[in-house]
């Protein structure tokens, strides 16, 4: 959670989704029906899929890649232990077995999980996946020269968190057995119920140690999923997949693999990819992509097309656009002068500024209003629609700042409409009108990013985003205000540098619980507690919109990803 790495995801969680992560019951898709979408006609196996994206599917190595619920093009050549459910809406946010012929088998406390390798498993060449790959595709991710993976497991395991990879010393991972070649065995630093969630990452991916090439192997990694990669140019920009004959769907539920051959087609500009599949003139027909919305200008003209209309999936992804607070720099130490603001904010504009209830839905919760992560609604500083400037004035006027007050407000200048100036710009005139004056600040993208996060250089008051790495409110709580995951000489994500002993220790006991729907309630009545600090300011969760080529069929949106899952995808 700690690493910069973390922090790229998050940023390109919107394009993952990732966004991202992803990754969404009161948020499903709206308008799409995994058995209708994209036509009539059934799914039939045959055909070649396009995917136009604008970013290349770099370091395509299970080891190195940072993805929720193993991500979508990985997906399709990486299985994992467990995966997500591959359904539409709330449906999607579990997980389900895949490599694994369950879950996962937890000791009394939490702190041991057993894993069965389903039998017959095989990669791309016909020979056997054993609990030994997945052992050593695991330890590989420990590599320096392979980072940039999910960092749980350096914290999670035994004995981990020094441990260099396999290519320093012979002697793996103690806290992994395998006592047989379907059998794994890990052993926990502390109780983590959540582990299933843990085993979708692509680090869980089985590698032969025989046919690893370190830094290399994301040329050629060897498939255990439905497709084999015959095609990889610079660095993931042109991605070629094609059938493993060895994948067999008797094991594996969840992916559908309707096509004989997925061509993924990167650094495109993303005007022109929703122009092309629009269009959907020949390839583009039977395309999709998988980091590409529309914008605000873009689904205006989509909205008023009743065809194109047809063509839109709608999906939601664990993710929170906010404003933090550093409660050690004035006058923000003042918990009255964070409730001003909470109750000053005009989210109405804050969501036109973000494209629009189309593609933002305000929020008055930390955590995403899914069931999956335990959302509670409440709204502890009610604001309305356009913000309570008198209540505001009146808790200046306690705070000791009867005149108002002048702030400066840290921003990205990135054009993401997340941390971009046109949402400093609305959160500045809702301000104005509760006597408080906002100097805005923006950044360059890096600049800005390195500024939040590191405790050194965190200002007061600026706008921030988090999102899943899978669909609980665990990695959304814990990361932000466990105090135990203040980083004071790295990349720091608690901006509140809240250490409450009751939080902290609240974590501990929800992530003793297997029971995940438990846990969820839990995880819904720690965030009502800590908002009351008032150390975040929640603005909206974002809504993904994206075209498909009019002869794509069966089209699956998840509330783990948001996105259109092409695991699920047929062409015509």
């Amino acid at each position: 959670m700690r690493q910069p790495s973390l922090t790229r995801r998050r940023v390109a969680a919107v394009s993952v989704s990732v966004v991202l992560a992803a990754g969404a019951a009161a948020c499903g898709p709206e308008d799409n029906d995994a058995k209708s979408s994209g036509g009539d006609s059934a799914p039939h196996k045959g055909g070649t899929l396009t995917v136009l994206n604008a970013k290349p599917q770099e370091d395509f190595d299970p080891a190195r890649l940072y993805t929720s619920g193993g991500g979508n093009v990985p997906s399709l050549v990486f299985r994992t232990l467990t995966t997500r459910n591959r359904e539409n809406g709330a449906a999607g946010a579990k997980v389900v077995p895949d490599l694994a012929t369950d879950t996962g088998r937890p000791n009394k406390d939490a702190t041991v999980w057993t894993y069965t390798l389903k039998k017959g498993l095989k990669y791309e060449d016909g020979t056997a996946i054993t609990s030994a790959d997945i052992k050593y595709g695991i330890e590989r991710s420990f590599a320096p020269e392979l980072s940039g993976g999910a960092p749980y497991l350096r914290d999670w395991l035994v004995g981990a968190a020094d441990y260099q990879g396999p290519y320093k010393g012979k002697k793996g991972l103690a806290a992994i057995e395998t006592p047989d070649d379907r059998t794994l065995v890990f052993h926990l630093n502390k109780p983590e119920g959540e582990f299933p969630y843990l085993a979708t990452q692509t680090q869980f991916t089985p590698v032969p140690k025989a046919k690893d090439t370190g830094t290399k192997y994301e040329e050629h990694p060897v498939s255990s999923g439905p497709y084999k990669v015959v095609t990889n140019e610079n660095d993931g920009e042109h991605l070629v997949l094609e059938r493993n004959t060895y994948w067999s769907a008797s094991t594996d539920a969840e992916r559908k693999a309707y096509p004989d051959k997925i061509d993924v087609k990167s650094g495109l500009d993303s005007s022109v990819i929703n122009q092309r599949l629009s269009a959907s003139q020949g390839a583009d027909a039977v395309a999709v992509t998988t980091d590409t919305n529309l914008g605000p200008a873009e689904l205006a003209k989509v909205t008023g097309d009743k065809e194109l209309a047809a063509r839109v999936g709608t999906g939601h992804f664990g993710y929170t656009n906010y404003i933090a607070f550093n409660p050690t720099v004035k006058p923000f130490d003042n918990v009255k002068v964070r409730q001003a603001i909470s109750y000053a904010i005009d989210r109405s504009s804050v969501v036109n500024a973000a494209g629009g209830s189309a593609l933002a839905e305000a929020a008055t919760t930390y955590l995403p209003n899914q069931k999956s992560f335990g959302y509670e609604p409440y709204d502890l500083f009610p604001a309305g629609r356009t913000g309570n400037a008198a209540k505001a004035k009146e808790l200046l006027k306690e705070a000791g700042h009867p005149n108002g007050l002048t702030v400066t407000l840290t921003h990205s200048n990135a054009k993401d409409f997340e941390t971009s100036p046109e949402i400093a710009t609305a959160i500045q005139d809702a301000l104005k009108k509760a006597g408080i004056t906002v100097k805005l600040q923006g950044l360059e993208d890096n600049d800005y990013s390195d500024t939040i996060h590191s405790v050194k250089t965190e200002p007061g008051f600026f706008l921030a985003h988090w999102g899943a790495d899978w669909p609980s409110g665990g990695p959304f709580l814990a990361p932000i205000f466990d105090g135990r995951q203040i980083v004071r000489d790295g990349a720091n994500f608690n901006t509140g540098l809240l250490n409450d002993k009751s939080v902290n220790d609240e974590i501990d006991a929800i992530n003793k619980l297997t029971d995940l729907d438990a846990a969820a309630k839990r995880w819904g009545a720690l965030d009502k507690k800590i908002g009351e600090q008032a150390l975040t300011v929640p603005l909206f969760h974002p809504v993904y919109k994206r075209l498909y080529g009019k002869d794509i069929k069966n089209v699956v949106i998840s509330d783990w990803t948001g996105v259109l899952d092409i695991s699920q995808v047929a062409v015509k």
